[in-house]
């Protein structure tokens, strides 16, 4: 039983860091793949947003955005930089969850707290950068995607903790 929990654990452990790392990677080219998107949802990068009604026309606006700040500011991408270097670093975090899942459980709780603080961030600082409410929903719904995997982490690291009689130190 122990065993399996632990390769329970260390299977959805290893599935958030490829997470984390998917999404911090795929933040680096965003001007690359926004063209990909409106190119297979038939957006013409060129044309103007209001060509388009509802979520092409969020996507056109996006991509003349990226594509006109990156020409005329591209240094702005490095807030965009930074943001991909946060997901990388906080997968690596979690190499410790992976390795000694008991003893390191306040990842699981670091992680859940990350996840609820997309909420106000995404409907906050959306409203504040006029972002449509349906996007900010989406963007809330990562909190949702988020924290399943780290409430079932935190269900199955309790009961391994259960099985081994773990005892913490006081240090």
């Amino acid at each position: 039983m122990e065993k399996q929990l632990l390769l329970k654990i260390r299977a959805l452990t290893a599935f958030y860091i490829f997470a984390l790392l998917f999404w911090g990677i795929t933040a680096f080219p965003l001007e690359s793949e926004i063209r990909i998107v409106c190119e297979i949802l038939g957006i013409s990068p060129e044309a103007s947003p209001d060509t388009y009604e509802d979520l092409k026309g969020w996507i056109a606006t996006i991509t003349n955005a990226v594509v006109n700040t990156n020409r005329d500011y591209p240094f702005l991408a490095y807030g965009t930089d930074w943001l991909a270097f946060s997901h990388l670093v906080i997968a690596v975090a979690f190499i410790g969850l992976y390795m000694k899942p008991v003893r390191n459980i306040w990842i699981v709780y670091f992680g859940m707290i990350a996840c609820i603080g997309v909420i106000p961030v995404a409907l906050i600082c959306g409203a504040v950068r006029d972002i449509p409410l349906w996007w900010r929903i989406v963007d809330c719904s990562f909190c949702l995607f988020g924290i399943i995997p780290l409430y079932l982490l935190h269900m199955y690291i309790k009961r391994l903790e259960k099985l081994i009689d773990y005892k913490p130190s006081k240090y």
